[in-house]
């Protein structure tokens, strides 16, 4: 899998770096093969936020052709980065029912 990372209003340190690639990467278990790419954005909305400093992790999972998005705010940067991946293997599971249902049928 391959994470591309980006930060908005903010600076990206190593720390940060690996636990992204620790949680988002775990999600490989679950895709299976083929080439997936998973773009992943954390940051501030803007840099005068009035309820503190409120942190959102954006995340584009590419699986060939197929597009699966998560994003969550959180007031804690890495509980937003885990809350999205969390939905992302919600989804995961549900697109891989989906396609094991539509080989049943046929």
């Amino acid at each position: 899998m391959k994470i591309i990372l980006s930060g908005k209003n903010m600076q990206l340190d190593e720390p940060l770096k690996v636990f992204v690639e620790d949680r988002i990467g775990s999600l490989e278990k679950f895709l299976g093969d083929g080439p997936v790419e998973a773009r992943v954005e954390i940051g501030l909305p803007s840099k005068h936020h009035r309820s503190g400093r409120i942190y959102y992790a954006e995340v584009n999972l590419k699986m060939g052709s197929k597009l699966l998005r998560a994003t969550c705010q959180h007031e804690d940067m890495r509980n937003a980065i885990v809350d999205a991946k969390n939905e992302l293997q919600r989804q995961i599971k549900k697109f891989k029912g989906k396609i094991s249902d539509s080989r049943r049928l046929s």
